[in-house]
This record gives C-alpha cells, sequence and structure tokens, in this order.
C-alpha cells in the first residue's frame, strides 16, 4: 500500500514550489532592481513576493496532516511539538546572528547579542507551528474554523482598540509595534523597514490560521474518495474567499508585512487554488510527462525545505562576506559583472536569482538521491 505522502504527490509538490520561490525572492541579483513582482509591496498592496511565505505556512500546517496522524499520549505529542518549535526558533535566531563575527578596526569581533534580530521567517513558523499543534490536536474541524475566525477578527479589534486611534494600521503606529517594542526592545527588530518588525510578535496570531488552512485543506484532499472533485471543490472554495478578502480590503487593507485578516483570506484562497490545480494535474490518474518532470523538481524541495532554506539564506550570507571589492560581495559582483553584463536590466536580476536557486536544488537533489530527509 502507497504511503500517504506518495499518494499525494501535489502536496509535496506545493511545498517545493513555495521555497523554491522563497529562493528566488530572497535572493535577487545585483547591479539592477528586480521586477516589481518579485518585490514585497512597501505597505497596503499584493505583490506575487508577498504569497509566498504565507503559503510556506499553508505548506507547513499540510505536513501536519501526516505528522499527527500516529497515535500518541498527550505528553509524548507536547513535548514532540515544543521540542521542534524551540529548535525552529533557535535556528532562525542563529541565522541573524550569522556570521557571529565581524571586523573591526582590522581585528575580529563576535557579533553582540543586543544588535541581533530576535524574530524573523523561522521564528514565527515555529511560534505558528506549536499553536497550530496544539490547536489541530485537540480541535475538532468545526472548531478550527472557529478558533480561526476569531483569530483574524481579534486581530482586526486589538489593532483597532490598542494602536494609535488615529493611525492603527500604520507602520510603526499600531498595535504589534508598540508590543514589539516593549518586550523585544527597537535593537532587536528588523532593521530595514524603520524599526518596524515584519515578522513581529502579535502577527503570529492571524498568521497561525495559514497553518491551520494547510492542515485543514490536506485533511480535505486526502480524505477524498475522488481526488479531482475534492480539487474542484477546493478550488471554488478559494475563489469564495479571494472574493472575501477584497470584499473586507476597504476596512482592513490587505498587508503582508501586517498579515491583516484580508491578507490571510488572499493568500489562503490562492493556495487552495494552486493546491487545487497541482491536485487535478497530479492525482487520481497517470500525470502528463512534462508534469512528472516538474513534479519531481518541485518535491526536490518539498522533501528538505528546512536544509534547503537555511542552506539558501546561510550561502549567500557567506558570498556577501567574501569580498572581491570594497564592500562588495561574491554574490552581488557576480550578479552586476556576469548577468547584468548577458541580460541587462530586471531579467539579468531574476535570471541571477533562479542561478542560485539552482545551486540550493543541487544541494536537495543530492539529498534526495540518498534517500536523506532531514527532521527535526
Amino acid at each position: 500500500m502507497a504511503k500517504p505522502a506518495d499518494r499525494f504527490l501535489s502536496l509535496d509538490v506545493f511545498r517545493g514550489l513555495a521555497v523554491c520561490l522563497m529562493i528566488v525572492v530572497n535572493t535577487p541579483g545585483g547591479g539592477a532592481e528586480p521586477y516589481p513582482w518579485l518585490v514585497h509591496a512597501k505597505w497596503f498592496g499584493f505583490t506575487g513576493a508577498d504569497w509566498v511565505f504565507p503559503s510556506f505556512l499553508f505548506a507547513v500546517g499540510c505536513a501536519m496532516s501526516f505528522a499527527f496522524q500516529r497515535p500518541t499520549t498527550d505528553g509524548a505529542f507536547a513535548a514532540k511539538v515544543l521540542r521542534r518549535t524551540a529548535l525552529i526558533f533557535l535556528l532562525g535566531f542563529l541565522m541573524y546572528w550569522y556570521p557571529f563575527f565581524h571586523r573591526e578596526g582590522g581585528a575580529w569581533q563576535i557579533a553582540p547579542f543586543a544588535d541581533t534580530r530576535v524574530m524573523g521567517v523561522l521564528q514565527r513558523i515555529a511560534l505558528c507551528y506549536a499553536l497550530a499543534a496544539f490547536a489541530v490536536r485537540y480541535l475538532t474541524t468545526r472548531k478550527l474554523v472557529i478558533l480561526s475566525v476569531v483569530l483574524l477578527l481579534g486581530y482586526w479589534a486589538i489593532l483597532l482598540t490598542l494602536g494609535d486611534p488615529a493611525a492603527p494600521f500604520s507602520k510603526l503606529r499600531n498595535a504589534g509595534t508598540r508590543l514589539d517594542l516593549l518586550v523585544l526592545g527597537q535593537d532587536h527588530l528588523y532593521r530595514r523597514d524603520g524599526g518596524f518588525d515584519p515578522e513581529g510578535l502579535l502577527g503570529t496570531l492571524p498568521a497561525t490560521v495559514n497553518v491551520i488552512a494547510g492542515y485543514l485543506a490536506a485533511r480535505f484532499l486526502t480524505a477524498a474518495a475522488d481526488p479531482r472533485r475534492a480539487a474542484l471543490r477546493m478550488g471554488l472554495a478559494g475563489i469564495v474567499l479571494v472574493l472575501a478578502a477584497l470584499a473586507w480590503s476597504p476596512a482592513f487593507p490587505i498587508a503582508k508585512k501586517l498579515w491583516t485578516g484580508s491578507f490571510v483570506l488572499l493568500t489562503v484562497g490562492t493556495d487552495l487554488m494552486v493546491l487545487a490545480a497541482l491536485a487535478a494535474g497530479l492525482e487520481g490518474h497517470a500525470p502528463h510527462p512534462l508534469s512528472r518532470f516538474f513534479a519531481g523538481f518541485f518535491r526536490v524541495f518539498g522533501r528538505n525545505p528546512l536544509v534547503i532554506y537555511l542552506f539558501s539564506e546561510l550561502f549567500v550570507v557567506t558570498l556577501g562576506q567574501i569580498e572581491v571589492a570594497p564592500g562588495v560581495g561574491v554574490y552581488d559582483w557576480i550578479g552586476a559583472n556576469l548577468f547584468q553584463a548577458l541580460v541587462p536590466g530586471a531579467l539579468g536580476s531574476l535570471l541571477c536569482a533562479i542561478a542560485y536557486m539552482l545551486v540550493c536544488w543541487l544541494l536537495g537533489y543530492v539529498l534526495d538521491r540518498r534517500d536523506i530527509v532531514v527532521k527535526l
């Protein structure tokens, strides 16, 4: 009998697609501005880049539907979840602390903890994973839906009541920024957004809904007798959520950095449509040879997403530390002097990012060929 993960290749491919696009978005080539759709919206609005991170959280929820199938005691479950949460959070923190040392006045100095960002992508994944894990452990499907509604509406109410009444959705005067400044302090926040941290503490609440949605979607798909019919229903549900997001957006604008409720509905809706398309193309029948090729490509990312993501972030930082000219690291030099020389402009920047993504894919391919799956 095939294992669930084998029978539902679309879930692995979806996760791999999210990791692949995350690498491309995070590592544009130097020497030119990337395409606007590969850059996060400055505040309100939505771009292709904004879809990637919530989709990764959605994929985390999909993986939960398989990981939590084995019966276990409450104590063992809690220990496993908390251990994995702590490890992912620690890896995220160390990733931002890396390379740990820097040169100052001709001597090597350790990077001070006081200047290290505490929250971040992996840290948010860790916290959302923990909240969603305990929710799906103890709540029925109906109660998970109710919890999701409460989290989105509750977050909206917190922003409206505890932020600046004159600008509750502004970057520096919203309730989330106030909480981050109070708990973490300015020196431990993101440095490139004017003192605002896009992965702050309060935004964990609505982001958890993305994980819960992924869990429910995977449960629905894997329980269906006819995957293609289930995919159609899933796609229709996605359309409904996208329309709901657009209807809500005048009152609660779509904003990835603030992780608004309308942003959650929009991303979950598009995730459902993408997963539905993948399920329709890959499940319940023999896929087209071209579909099998692309499925195999993205599945490499999907088998070891955490390892490949960490490698992509750490390796590009390492390349940046190797200067080939004053203030110019290897990666930026390659982008500006090789890819921009071949194809100037945004396309050259994209091709550089794709080339780097393929380097990361190669690592995943080696792990896949050796049947190595790294689990925390």
